[in-house]
């Protein structure tokens, strides 16, 4: 159900007291034998709200000593690149981490401006930092480095987040995060007999080191975008960072690749004060979220368009993306993936390996299956969350991974590892590629496509729910749903693993030829998602949620 503010300027009511927020950080303490304020590890880390007593000082200290130990009894010996994004809780939140990696003899390179540094920029520079010197990752020996970024990513204003990226530069896999929990939430009680360096010291020790990741992340990006089709085309494009951590990297592009790119809204402002209101009623800095995007499209409906061709925006820690197009307003996610795969895989990308497929998650849209079938290239399609495409990334498997919820990285165009997490940087100068390229915004192309493979209606609803209720989705099977039909159409399956690699999905989809519904627990927020689409009629989608919705209350109350 959408709110009614949704879409609403931020009123002064929406706003958080930074303060208060950043106070109730250090001076709550959370109870160990309370779930809600243990360390729970979702598809991306540790969040939580220091106001609800589940993201605080206490839960920093206990992760960040639980990783020093995981990292050295992984023989992890290199440095830890640390980075985080504009959220008032962030700052805090890595001064504690350096405090106690520090403590564990930890090498930790922090950003040499002092400045946010984004999700996909850390991963870089943990991959490059692991590469060997013929090209390719190594991920044994001496020296490796991980790291950790600060961020709950576009969550809420009062949110904070802290994940940990392993030597493979992406998200970490189940069973080091459940590791890393498990050893967090021993020491939650006691978190303040952990070892600690003042900060202060420990910025001053020969073990916190500067490293410029803004150079460092530019200067390679012209491996990965055709920077001079772009500069020779004179496509205009607009960026709105929301206020996130790209904020200053845009600039070092146009310095370096002779670009002109404008920053739009280039203030940083913890409140978020300039956003409008998301679906749920909450400042949720999604950029690929209508409601939240409505104040950046209303202004460029009322006449900023004629400064550019198209729009991108990042969310606050630059892993998730945003295209905004004229006469259009902002794509769907899945819309924007279906257009980069037949843009990438329809010959624009000739150094990538010829075996390699295409990632997508199981609850993005079929249309994308569509479009893969047409130019034969193979569908690789996995769970929920980015770490299923780390693997697949490095192999070849895939030389692009992308989700619904505006996700995506992909090769070099060399064919060679770019990032192992989200990006939201490259998939915004893709859309400016793109366009010098075929002379077509994205959303023109995303219509051309319609017209070849059919118009789809796609939806997803959240539903609050408990910690229990949640646990019952992990036990779903295919004999949940005793319906042979879906909205009138024959099932052709009920899965609880994915296609692409046998992973347990967390929950259940349910498809026809025309149709499908997937169910799933949200790793980060006490909700379940249900995801739907429809290539036959909004009724039809509106026939599928119902039914997916009878199967899901069923399923729970059992």
């Amino acid at each position: 159900m959408v709110a009614k503010n949704a879409g609403q300027p931020a009123t002064p009511a929406d706003l958080i007291n930074v303060d208060d927020v950043i106070g109730r950080y250090y001076d709550a303490v959370p109870d160990p034998s309370n779930p809600e304020q243990r360390v729970i590890f979702g598809t991306s880390g540790h969040r939580g709200s220091s106001l609800k007593t589940s993201f605080n000082e206490a839960h920093i200290v206990a992760i960040s000593q639980a990783i020093a130990e995981y990292r050295k009894k992984a023989g992890v010996t290199g440095p830890l690149y640390i980075g985080r994004d504009t959220h008032a809780l962030s700052g805090p939140a890595q001064r504690t981490a350096i405090e106690v990696l520090v403590a564990n003899g930890v090498r930790v390179r922090v950003d040499s401006r002092d400045d946010f540094v984004p999700t996909p920029v850390v991963s870089q520079a943990i991959l490059t930092h692991n590469r060997a010197e013929d090209g390719t990752q190594r991920f044994t020996g001496d020296g490796l480095a991980d790291g950790i970024v600060v961020t709950p990513s576009h969550n809420p204003p009062t949110d904070g987040g802290f994940k940990y990226d392993p030597v493979t530069g992406g998200p970490a896999p189940a069973d080091v995060t459940n590791a890393i929990a498990e050893r967090a939430n021993e020491l939650l009680g006691s978190y303040r007999s952990v070892k600690r360096i003042p900060y202060e010291q420990a910025t001053t020790s020969d073990l916190v080191e500067r490293f410029d990741y803004r150079e460092h992340y530019v200067a390679d990006l012209g491996d990965v975008i055709d920077f001079d089709t772009i500069r020779s085309s004179g496509v205009r494009l607009g960026i709105d960072p929301l206020g996130g951590a790209s904020v200053h990297y845009w600039s070092l592009m146009n310095e370096r690749y002779n670009l002109d790119i404008d920053v739009i809204r280039p203030d940083v402002d913890p409140t978020w004060r300039f956003m409008t209101i998301d679906h749920d009623g909450k400042i949720r800095i999604d950029p690929s979220s209508p409601y939240a995007m409505k104040g950046l499209v209303d202004e460029l409906n009322s006449g900023a368009w004629d400064r550019y061709d198209l729009v991108g925006g990042t969310d606050p820690d630059a892993d998730r993306h945003g295209i905004v197009c004229p006469n259009w307003g902002v794509m769907n996610p899945n819309h924007y993936i279906a257009v980069c795969v037949e843009y990438l895989f329809g010959g624009h990308r000739p150094g990538w390996p010829k075996t390699s497929g295409i990632g997508k998650t199981l609850v993005s849209s079929s249309l994308i299956d569509r479009v893969a079938a047409s130019i034969g290239a193979t569908l690789v399609e996995v769970p929920v969350g980015f770490k299923w495409f780390v693997d697949p990334l490095f192999t070849g498997k895939v030389a692009f991974g992308g989700e619904e919820s505006s996700g995506m990285s992909f090769l070099r165009r060399n064919g060679r590892i770019w990032t192992t997490d989200k990006d939201g940087l490259i998939p915004d100068l893709l859309a400016a590629e793109i366009t010098a390229v075929t002379g077509k915004n994205p959303a023109q192309l995303h219509q051309a496509q319609v017209e070849r493979f059919g118009e789809s209606w796609y939806s997803r609803v959240d539903t609050p729910t408990t910690l229990e209720q949640k646990r019952k989705f992990a036990s779903l099977s295919g004999d949940a749903v005793t319906a042979t039909t879906l909205a009138g159409e024959d099932i052709t399956a009920k899965l609880t693993e994915a296609p692409g690699n046998g992973a347990p999905i967390g929950g259940l989809k349910v498809t026809t030829k025309n149709n499908w519904f997937a169910a799933r627990p949200s790793g980060t927020e006490n909700i379940y998602k249900v995801y739907a689409e429809s290539f036959v009629s909004p009724e039809a989608l509106d026939k599928v949620l119902a039914e997916a919705s009878t199967v899901v209350d069923k399923a729970l109350a059992d």
